[in-house]
């Protein structure tokens, strides 16, 4: 496995143990986060405030992941299903019950000096409305 993708594995390991700090420190103090469907937000305190945001809606865990990476270990694609548990409602999404979901995503990754320097995640979200509605 190559550095970029051992890195990426930590990060996706860690977002799965639901161990925020550990994922925080695969990311640089500068990550661009572009959110599917949403603003792009910057800095590593929005990314983390992101996060704080989504374990407090959300209970999900990645399955089924596949990373590929250049050869120059700069760019890293992961591809999983996110099984998750709709917990609390979010703001301008339909009301949380509780109900289960299972979503094909992806992330596009930007790495440099060892660190994540952009995450661009993508998923169907009428699909995902569909399967909470």
């Amino acid at each position: 496995m190559t550095e970029t993708a051992d890195l990426v594995a930590r990060y996706y390991a860690a977002f799965n143990a639901k161990d925020w700090p550990a994922m925080l420190d695969c990311v640089a103090e500068d990550i661009r986060h572009d959110v599917n469907e949403g603003d792009t937000r910057g800095g590593k305190a929005r990314f983390a405030a992101f996060v704080a945001h989504m374990d407090r809606c959300y209970d999900e865990n990645l399955k089924d992941m596949v990373i590929m990476t250049s050869a120059d270990g700069a760019r890293a694609a992961a591809e999983f299903v996110v099984h998750g548990i709709y917990k609390q409602t979010d703001e301008g999404l339909p009301e949380a019950k509780g109900q289960t979901y299972i979503l094909p995503a992806g992330a596009f990754i930007e790495v440099k000096a060892g660190k994540i320097t952009r995450v661009t995640t993508r998923y169907n979200l009428k699909d995902w409305i569909a399967q909470v509605s």
